[in-house]
């Protein structure tokens, strides 16, 4: 789709890529594992959350841990990370509705082209979610929780390098200048690959750089420690925004590892779940 093609741009629709692999393909299955992944606990207002994005079994109850404690208005916006880099760095997708097995989650359009228009190096790109599971994973924990849910995914792919991370930001603040009606998503794993060890302590400096709202803090911090962190792209923009909201810090919620669910620490990856509600 051209990123210029906004007044005829057909309405698009997206299929599931990885049901069946990152969470169950029937509508029951997966109603019954979002109902074991959130919690009955009473829901607060957030600026913005931090949620892993690997397979349910791995890190769902992680992202459950932030979706049962939030308030999730009718619009929210996804940025995925762009682990192929398709497509846009600054990926947009324009309308329609992406599917999941518990039905269409209806794309903002409105939404969309505002996010373009309060910062134009975003564009209308289909081709950076193709495949990507990122944003995918999200959308059926928002149904469950707002069954009434619309969307506006951004896939980011972007490095940190100093004139991307100062993009990165701008775009956080320019999605700041558009109201306070919807919720930001970030969506990354935290460390990979390594132990139980290494990757808890790698994790936790990234945290607490988070936790402050400190993005230069987190750069520093990925550069320094060598934590492969895959999301940082949507996490900096996030901080970012939620600055300019008014946010002063963000809280965890829950911290595990893969290891914690296969019982093999050797190689595990990393999960995190933080919400940063507005002027606390």
């Amino acid at each position: 789709m051209s990123p210029h093609a906004h007044p005829e741009r057909v309405v698009s629709l997206r299929i599931p890529a990885v049901a069946g692999m990152f969470y169950p393909a029937g509508a029951g299955a997966l109603d019954r594992a979002l109902s074991d992944a959130l919690p009955a606990l009473p829901r607060e207002r957030a600026v913005a959350v931090v949620v892993p994005h690997a397979g349910y079994v791995y890190s769902g109850k992680v992202a459950g841990a932030v979706y049962g404690r939030v308030e999730v208005p009718r619009d929210v916006v996804i940025l995925c990370f762009n682990h192929r880099g398709a497509g846009a760095e600054f990926a947009a997708w324009p309308e329609g509705a992406w599917r999941t097995p518990l039905g269409d989650a209806p794309v903002n359009g409105e939404l969309a082209s505002r996010i373009r228009e309060a910062f134009p190096e975003t564009e209308f790109d289909e081709a950076g979610h193709r495949g990507e599971h990122s944003g995918e994973v999200q959308v059926p924990f928002l149904q469950k929780v707002r069954p009434d849910v619309r969307i506006v995914p951004v896939a980011l792919s972007t490095g940190i390098a100093g004139g991307d991370f100062e993009r990165l930001r701008a775009f956080g603040r320019a999605l700041a200048t558009l109201g306070d009606d919807f919720l930001v998503v970030a969506s990354t794993d935290l460390n990979h690959e390594e132990s139980q060890e290494s990757t808890l302590a790698k994790d936790e400096a990234a945290i607490r750089e988070i936790e402050r709202l400190d993005e230069e803090g987190l750069r520093r911090v990925l550069r320094e420690r060598q934590v492969s962190m895959c999301g940082f792209a949507p996490t900096i923009a996030a901080i970012a925004y939620a600055k300019a909201r008014g946010a002063r810090v963000a809280r965890t919620v829950m911290h595990a590892t893969s290891g914690d669910v296969t019982g093999d620490y050797a190689r595990v990856v990393g999960y995190v779940g933080m919400i940063i509600p507005l002027g606390n």
